[in-house]
């Protein structure tokens, strides 16, 4: 967003200073004007906030329609660092294992406490994030994704601006054959933050899990996903001004487009079952 110079330069750094081949590097300036940045690194300044899935995207293509000139490609928040030297090398070791393995989430840890959120672990056992696993969904800001993915599933949806983006193409993902993991030995630093400093938080986090649903969700299970989170979010009491601000997005999400709706097969509701989180919640 160009308010962050000095991490993001440490981040570049952090990602320079991998062990094996060089890691190419891009930077979107997402709305803002482009810092100075180190010789070799790619970049676009962008005249408007596209929103973190529609950056992302526009950072995919700088390698490429798809990112076909390379393999894979990292999202890494401008905010964080990468505190080891052999990040790089255990991901291409994980897809070089694993012709399936579609996505790699990993872990956040604050820099200062090494404290792992409960929401940045993808997965409902979310006790004890030192521990990997196959997963449904990924964090966007800490992950790679294979570029073979895009090819088949797509990229992120550029019209949800911000929440859930990373679920939707997750699901995309794994309903073409693709899977996610969650490998806590690839470590990224971000200071512990909440998600509702986003201005727009309730009401994107609402609209979008509607449009999660109509997108991606067979009709019968469409009710079921929203009325669970619905009652979820009563139980959490959020204040008034934040429950008006939700439930406008819940409204918004029916009545505003949504994209292409593709639900996915009932193979991949079951698969989703199986491994923990079946998407009804």
């Amino acid at each position: 967003m160009g308010n962050r110079p000095a991490e993001l330069n440490a981040l570049i750094e952090s990602v320079r200073a991998q062990e094996g081949p060089e890691v190419e590097l891009a930077v979107v300036a997402n709305g803002a004007p482009l810092p100075p940045l180190p010789p070799g690194v790619r970049s676009v300044e962008l005249p408007e906030n596209l929103g973190i899935p529609g950056g992302r995207n526009v950072g995919i293509e700088l390698f490429g329609r798809d990112g076909e000139e390379v393999d894979a490609v990292l999202f890494l928040d401008d905010d964080g660092h990468l505190p080891r030297t052999d990040s790089a090398r255990l991901l291409r070791e994980a897809f070089a294992a694993d012709p399936e393995l579609g996505i790699v989430s990993f872990r956040i840890a604050d820099p200062d406490t090494g404290v792992t959120q409960r929401r940045h672990v993808p997965r409902l056992r979310a006790s004890d994030p030192l521990r990997s696993s196959r997963v449904t969904t990924f964090l966007g800001g800490a992950s790679a994704v294979r570029c073979k993915v895009f090819e088949g599933a797509g990229q992120l949806p550029a019209e949800f601006f911000y929440a859930h983006e990373e679920t939707d193409l997750a699901w995309r993902a794994a309903d073409a054959g693709w899977a996610i993991d969650y490998r806590a030995d690839v470590v990224l630093h971000h200071p512990t933050t909440s998600p509702a400093r986003h201005a727009t938080y309730f009401h994107n986090v609402a609209r979008n899990r509607v449009w999660l649903a109509r997108r991606n969700l067979p009709a019968l299970l469409v009710p079921l996903y929203l009325g669970t989170w619905f009652l979820l979010t009563l139980a959490r009491r959020p204040s008034p001004e934040a429950l008006k601000a939700w439930w406008g997005g819940f409204r918004a999400g029916w009545r505003e487009p949504c994209g292409p709706r593709r639900p996915m097969r009932w193979r991949t509701v079951w698969q989703l079952t199986r491994l923990g989180r079946p998407p009804i919640i």
